[in-house]
C-alpha cells in the first residue's frame, strides 16, 4: 500500500491541477487548492485497510471520523455543532439470522430456498426473535400506491397478517406512458415498498431481484444483507415495520409461481393499470433472531463562517462510511470503499481547503457535513434533516458527493435529478466557465436521485445538486468513460474491489470538485435561494 501511495502522489503532482476554468470571484489560488494530490493523500488514508472498510459501531468509524475532524482542524474551520465537530446519531445494530431456508407450502407440495444463495430476509424490530407463522402469500404486483399516478396494487386488499411478494422498479420502466416513464420514482425504491407494506399492515414484504430493473445484481443485495445491518434508533423500536423484510432471485419467484399453479406472465399483468393482487394460495413461516446492539454513530460537521448572511448555510455533503469486514471476495474481506465514498469525503476536505484561501470570505457560511450510514439507508442524513443543527429554512442548497470521477476528464458534468431545481441552472453556469455542458444521467431507471444523502435534505424541502461523472472523455475515445462506469458498478462497487489504484486518473475529479466550488462560491455571494422547479415533488415542501 506505502508503495501504491508513493507512486500515486508522484503521479498526481504530475498531472495537470490547472483545469477548468474559473469565476473571477474565485481567486486562483483558492481554486488551485483543489487539487490531484490532496485527493490521492485523503482517499489513499480512508481507504487503506487500516480503516477496516469504515463501517459504523467498528474501529474503522472512529478512524474515519477522527481523521475528518483532524483534517478540518488543519484546514481551519470551525466546530459545525456548538464546540464539537460531531453530531451524535443513534442507531442500533440487527445482526438478523433466519432459522434456516425460505418455505414456502402450498397443496401442490413446498418450495425451499437456500439462504443467501436465492433469499435474504431480515427484521428491523427490535426484538430477539420474530416468528412469523404459516403466512399466506400475495402477490401484489409493484407494490405501490400512487394516487397521483391513478395506481393503487393494494387496493381491495387485505395484508394483515400475510406476505407479499412484489416486483422491484416501478411500472414506468416498462411503459413510458406511466409514472415518469424511464426516470424512476420514489415509488420504485425498495425503500418504499418495506414503508408502505408496513402502513399496510404486512406481516412479510419480499422483493423479487431483477438485474435490469435493479440496476445491480444479486451479489449486491447478497453482500448487504449478509452483514449486521444498521437503523436509526426509534421510540418503538421499529414494531411499526413488516416483521419481515427481504428478496428473492428472480428464478426463485419463477419457482414460486409455478408451485402456486400460476404463470409467471403474471409480473407481465402487473406492469398494466388495473392488475388487481393475485393470492398465491401458499403459506410462509420463518423465525428470525436478532442479536442486538445499541449506540451511537458520529456525522462530522465543520463550518467556514461567512459575513453579514452568517445565519444562512450552504452544505457540502458525503457520506463517510462504507460496508466494513464482510464476506470474503477472492480471499479479500475488507470493503475499503475507494471510491465509494471516500472520493466524496476526500472532496469535502478539498472543498474546505479552497474555501479557507479565498481571499475574500463568502457571505453565507458553508458547512462541510460528513455523514454516517448511508450505506445502511441513508441514516445519517436522514437525523440530521430531523435533528437539523441549522435552521432548515435557512439552509440554501445541500450539494452532495458520491462515487466521484476516477477516470479523467470528461467534457460533460451529470446532474442526477436534472430538471428538479434551479441548482441545474448553477450547475451550468459553472460547466460552461469551464467549456464542459451539464447532461441528463443516461439512465433515470436506476433511481440514482434516491439513493444518496442529499434526498433526505430533498424530502424536507432543501434544493439539492447532485452530480455524476461525465460521459464524454476529453482525451480517450467515446467508449471510455461509460465502459468505466459499468465496470465498476459490475465489478467493484459494493465490494472488496472498490480500492485505491495506480489506474485513477485525477483530473476529472480536480475538474468536477472546482465545478462544485464553483457554484459554492456563487450561492455564497448572493443573497436569494434557490427553488424546486415547477412539477418537481419537493416544491411544496421547501414552501
Amino acid at each position: 500500500m506505502k508503495s501504491l501511495y508513493l507512486v500515486m502522489c508522484l503521479a498526481a503532482l504530475a498531472a495537470c491541477n490547472g483545469t477548468g476554468g474559473n469565476d473571477a470571484n474565485n481567486d486562483s489560488t483558492a481554486i488551485k487548492a483543489i487539487d490531484s494530490a490532496g485527493f490521492v493523500k485523503d482517499i489513499g488514508k480512508l481507504a487503506s485497510d487500516e480503516f477496516q472498510g469504515r463501517k459504523p459501531f467498528t474501529i474503522g468509524e472512529e478512524k474515519a471520523i477522527n481523521y475528518m475532524e483532524q483534517r478540518f482542524k488543519e484546514i481551519g474551520l470551525e466546530p459545525g455543532n456548538g464546540n464539537s465537530y460531531f453530531q451524535e446519531v443513534p442507531m442500533v445494530e440487527l445482526t438478523s439470522k433466519p432459522d434456516g431456508p425460505l418455505v414456502f407450502k402450498g397443496k401442490n407440495g413446498s418450495l425451499s430456498l437456500p439462504y443467501l444463495d436465492e433469499y435474504v430476509i431480515a427484521t428491523r424490530r427490535v426484538q430477539e426473535k420474530v416468528t412469523i407463522s404459516n403466512s399466506e402469500v400475495v402477490f401484489a404486483g409493484f407494490g405501490i400506491v400512487a394516487p397521483e399516478y391513478n395506481w393503487n396494487d393494494y387496493e381491495g386488499l387485505d395484508v394483515k397478517g400475510k406476505t407479499v411478494i412484489v416486483m422491484v422498479n416501478d411500472p414506468g420502466f416498462y411503459d413510458a406512458a406511466l409514472f415518469k416513464g424511464k426516470t424512476m420514482t420514489y415509488y420504485g425504491r425498495w425503500t418504499y415498498k418495506f414503508e408502505e407494506a408496513a402502513r399496510q399492515g404486512a406481516t412479510g414484504i419480499i422483493i423479487i431481484h431483477d438485474m435490469g430493473p435493479a440496476s445491480y445484481g444479486w451479489s449486491v443485495v447478497r453482500s448487504g444483507w449478509s452483514k449486521p445491518r444498521l437503523d436509526l434508533q426509534t421510540p418503538n423500536d421499529n414494531m411499526s415495520r413488516a416483521a419481515m423484510e427481504g428478496w428473492i432471485s428472480r428464478e426463485s419467484a419463477q419457482k414460486l409461481f409455478k408451485l402456486a399453479g400460476v404463470s409467471d406472465s403474471l409480473m407481465n399483468e402487473a406492469k398494466k393499470r388495473g392488475f388487481k393482487a393475485v393470492p398465491l394460495n401458499v403459506t410462509t413461516s420463518m423465525v428470525i433472531t436478532n442479536k442486538i446492539k445499541k449506540s451511537t454513530s458520529h456525522n462530522v460537521i465543520a463550518k467556514w463562517p461567512g459575513t453579514d448572511l452568517k445565519n444562512e448555510y450552504i452544505i457540502y455533503s458525503a457520506h463517510w462510511d462504507h460496508l466494513g469486514v464482510g464476506e470474503a471476495i477472492k480471499g479479500d474481506s475488507i470493503y475499503n470503499g475507494a471510491a465509494d465514498n471516500a472520493s466524496g469525503s476526500a472532496a469535502l476536505l478539498q472543498l474546505a481547503t479552497g474555501f479557507s484561501k479565498l481571499k475574500q470570505r463568502p457571505r453565507r457560511s458553508i458547512l462541510f457535513i460528513a455523514l454516517t450510514g448511508e450505506e445502511q439507508g441513508l441514516l445519517g442524513s436522514e437525523y440530521y434533516a430531523s435533528h437539523p443543527v441549522y435552521p432548515l429554512d435557512s439552509t440554501v442548497v445541500d450539494i452532495n458527493m458520491d462515487v466521484l470521477n476516477f477516470f479523467g476528464r470528461t467534457k460533460d458534468i451529470t446532474i442526477i435529478g436534472l430538471g428538479q431545481s434551479d441548482m441545474d441552472d448553477y450547475a451550468a453556469v459553472a460547466a460552461k466557465k469551464q467549456g464542459r455542458i451539464v447532461v441528463p444521467e443516461t439512465n433515470p431507471s436506476n433511481g440514482w436521485f434516491f439513493r444518496s444523502d442529499h434526498f433526505n435534505f430533498a424530502k424536507v424541502g432543501v434544493p439539492a445538486l447532485y452530480p455524476g461523472s461525465g460521459n464524454i472523455s476529453v482525451f480517450h475515445d467515446t467508449a471510455w468513460a461509460p465502459t468505466h462506469a459499468t465496470n465498476y458498478g459490475r465489478e467493484r462497487y459494493h465490494s472488496p474491489a472498490d480500492q485505491l489504484d495506480s489506474t485513477w486518473e485525477f483530473s476529472g475529479m480536480v475538474e468536477d470538485v472546482r465545478l462544485l466550488f464553483d457554484v459554492g462560491v456563487t450561492l455564497g455571494s448572493e443573497s436569494k435561494f434557490p427553488g424546486w422547479k415547477q412539477g418537481s415533488e419537493f416544491k411544496n415542501k421547501r414552501k
